[in-house]
């Protein structure tokens, strides 16, 4: 049996789940997400938890019990918490700024870079070095912070670029004289 699989997702105060034939709906404080749940796997939503049962034990029933078991708890926790991922700028003159929903950036190219918000995406410049990505999907928070990052990738040598905050870039040596 799978371990995360069978453990339920109990539901906070303040969370409500709904199933609707095979679409599983999570609304809180934080939005409301919905999620298309495989034909095979059966979800019941009782007693203040979400459990999620698959029909035998092939290899691709187990693989998707852990899955729609952890994607679930991911709703359960966005509607409740949200998610927030945050990154570094670094270099001289690098620098980001909040304009209306969207980001400005300004990376050592010609022009600055405008990064629009997606819907359920809101985006924090505590300081011109530092961008925080906030929202209640995970895998959207994730998306949107990993297209921020691939604008200007952190290089090896200097380690200029935006990075995750507690990335560690592995710096490489430069020319040698000689």
């Amino acid at each position: 049996m799978s371990r995360i699989g069978k453990e339920p997702v109990t539901i906070p105060d303040g969370v409500e789940a709904s199933l609707e034939g095979r679409i599983l709906t999570v609304t809180g404080s934080r939005g409301t997400l919905t999620q298309e749940i495989h034909p095979d796997i059966r979800v019941e939503v009782a007693d203040g938890a979400i459990t999620v049962r698959r029909p035998d034990d092939e290899r691709e029933h187990r693989a998707l019990h852990g899955l729609f078991r952890s994607l679930i708890a991911n709703m359960v926790t966005g509607v409740s918490q949200g998610y927030r991922r945050e990154l570094e700028i670094v270099g001289v003159g690098y620098r980001a700024a909040a304009r209306g929903k969207g980001l400005t950036l300004q990376v050592g190219y010609s022009h600055s870079v405008e990064v629009e918000a997606p819907e359920g995406i809101a985006f924090e410049v505590p300081t011109p070095t530092r961008i925080a990505v906030t929202g209640s999907d995970k895998q959207l928070v994730g998306q949107v912070a990993a297209d921020i990052r691939a604008i200007r990738r952190p290089e090896p040598y200097k380690g200029k670029g935006i990075r995750y905050a507690g990335e560690q870039i592995r710096r490489k040596a430069g020319k040698t004289a000689g």
